[in-house]
């Protein structure tokens, strides 16, 4: 991401890329990727300079709750297991507690008069960044380190996080006996067609749209739902 130098480091060779569970002391470099993976997103819904935006998404992504929370990411990482990918699971049987922690958060590290206009803005973008339901899994904060864009990074970390997800739900259902599926979902905005075009290779297909976009929003945070299919 152009202009902000407290990115991952790539003094690391990435010969071969590993793939692990996030940890609380990746939050440094797990914070611009996270940033980067919706900047227009993020800026409109705290209302703050890049730099600040971050701090936020780094403090958030210490605690071990919520959507930031380095318990819901997974990561690529270099040699020097420095993270240079990022994607987050978000699964709708348990993201009941996400606002009430994102307003924790947000009063501890803004203050209550800031957190208010954040809360009412993150109302409004929620209405086209629609949560997971119950039977959705969402798929959100997808990034990979600007030197490393289209070199498969990604693609090799949704794969991981596919087969981790795989066995997590195999281990669940043979405790609970259920057999249920979810629907893996993301969304992404309309003019982000590069991503758009990465996702379809993976194996995602746009879903209808079910109602207009507030006026409220700008235009530019237009975006579809998209629905993982599998690879083909």
């Amino acid at each position: 991401m152009p202009g902000l130098s407290s990115g991952p480091s790539l003094d690391g060779e990435l010969t071969a890329p590993r793939f692990r569970a996030a940890r609380p002391d990746d939050a440094n470099a797990c914070a611009p990727l996270i940033f980067a993976s919706g900047v227009r997103e993020f800026s409109f819904f705290l209302g703050q300079p890049a730099e600040t935006c971050i701090s936020f998404l780094a403090f958030a992504f210490a605690s071990r709750s919520g959507r930031f929370s380095y318990r819901r990411h997974r990561v690529a990482v270099n040699a020097d297991d420095c993270p240079v990918a990022v994607l987050a699971m978000h699964d709708g049987r348990h993201t009941w507690f996400d606002d009430p922690h994102v307003a924790l958060i947000l009063l501890l590290f803004f203050g209550l008069i800031q957190t208010i206009r954040m809360l009412l803005r993150g109302l409004i973008l929620e209405s086209e960044l629609l949560a997971p339901k119950s039977a959705q899994t969402l798929i959100a904060h997808c990034a990979t380190h600007e030197r490393l864009r289209g070199t498969g990074v990604f693609s090799a970390l949704f794969a991981d996080a596919m087969q981790a997800s795989v066995t997590t739900r195999q281990r669940k259902r043979t405790a609970s006996g259920s057999h249920a599926q979810q629907q893996l979902v993301l969304d992404v905005l309309v003019s982000n067609t590069r991503a758009y075009d990465l996702y379809r290779r993976l194996g995602f297909v746009e879903l209808p749209r079910r109602a207009a976009m507030s006026p409220r929003l700008p235009r530019e945070l237009e975006s579809v739902r998209m629905e993982w299919l599998g690879t083909h």
